[in-house]
């Protein structure tokens, strides 16, 4: 969904006829300045200023938001990443959605930095995100997680081959449905198959999968299908995925650790507005 349209539909949510409370508080007129601070103990990483922005692009032109610590730093406790000015209500109608965006979005990029850091300096595994996202919010939570330092999986359904368990069962075997999905996509596409075992990882490699998802193995498994099979497909790894073992992933040479956890385990980082009034 365009960031306009979220927006716009996040507003309406929100406010509907109208913000009662500061319609019924807020002198006409009244104009002041605010600014939005970092509360997270051990810090956060800055991420939906984007969002922030836009709540008040929509909402009240008159309202100059700035930003003071861009996207992708650290901000540590107390530290002032915005500052508002302009009329009051519109400020006040607006803040908790800006700041819904902001803690909501910070707390995934905050979360990814914190798993991805494990991972050793000089290692090519790509740790990346999932589909478990939250109904039209994928493109922000999947930009925080890029903003903190992993990558995307695909997208969506449109835009990638992964052949999962079910597929699997519909299809009557892994060599069946790789050999379908071959004959019916574009030859710039790739193909991942999801494997529960090393003979499925075997069978998904002969049957030409470009991508190997070992799924819900432990270290000595994974282990063991790199050991026969690394070279003739990329390998990844994914379900119950600790930031404890991505060194271990990383040393054994698998290419990619999908985490949905970097989104949907994410907390929301502790942020606050505080007004001055002109």
């Amino acid at each position: 969904m365009h960031l306009s349209e979220l927006v716009r539909l996040a507003l309406y949510e929100d406010i509907g006829s109208g913000d009662l409370t500061t319609q019924a508080t807020v002198p006409e007129g009244a104009r002041g300045h605010g600014v939005i601070r970092a509360k997270s103990p051990g810090g956060l990483v800055v991420c939906g200023q984007r969002e922030a922005q836009e709540v008040f692009r929509q909402l009240d032109s008159r309202v100059e938001y700035s930003v003071c610590v861009p996207e992708g730093q650290r901000a540590g406790p107390g530290t002032v990443i915005a500052e508002l000015k302009g009329p009051l209500a519109s400020i006040l109608t607006g803040e908790r959605l800006a700041l819904n965006f902001l803690m909501h979005l910070s707390g995934i990029a905050t979360h990814t930095q914190d798993t991805v850091a494990v991972v050793p300096e000089g290692s090519q595994l790509r740790v990346v995100d999932t589909r478990k996202t939250a109904p039209l919010l994928r493109e922000p939570q999947r930009r925080a997680v890029c903003i903190g330092g992993g990558a995307n999986h695909r997208f969506a359904l449109y835009d990638g081959v992964l052949i999962k368990d079910n597929h699997i069962v519909a299809a009557g075997g892994i060599t069946a449905a790789v050999q379908s999905a071959r004959a019916r996509i574009h030859h710039l596409l790739r193909i991942e198959v999801e494997v529960e075992s090393l003979d499925e990882a075997r069978e998904a490699v002969e049957a030409g999968a470009d991508v190997v998802m070992l799924d819900n193995m432990d270290d000595a498994q994974v282990a063991e299908a790199l050991g026969e099979l690394r070279g003739r497909a990329l390998f990844e790894v994914s379900g119950n995925i600790t930031a404890e073992r991505l060194p271990m992933l990383s040393r054994l040479g698998v290419d990619v650790v999908s985490i949905g956890g970097l989104i949907h385990q994410a907390r929301w980082a502790d942020l606050s507005l505080k007004l001055t009034p002109a």
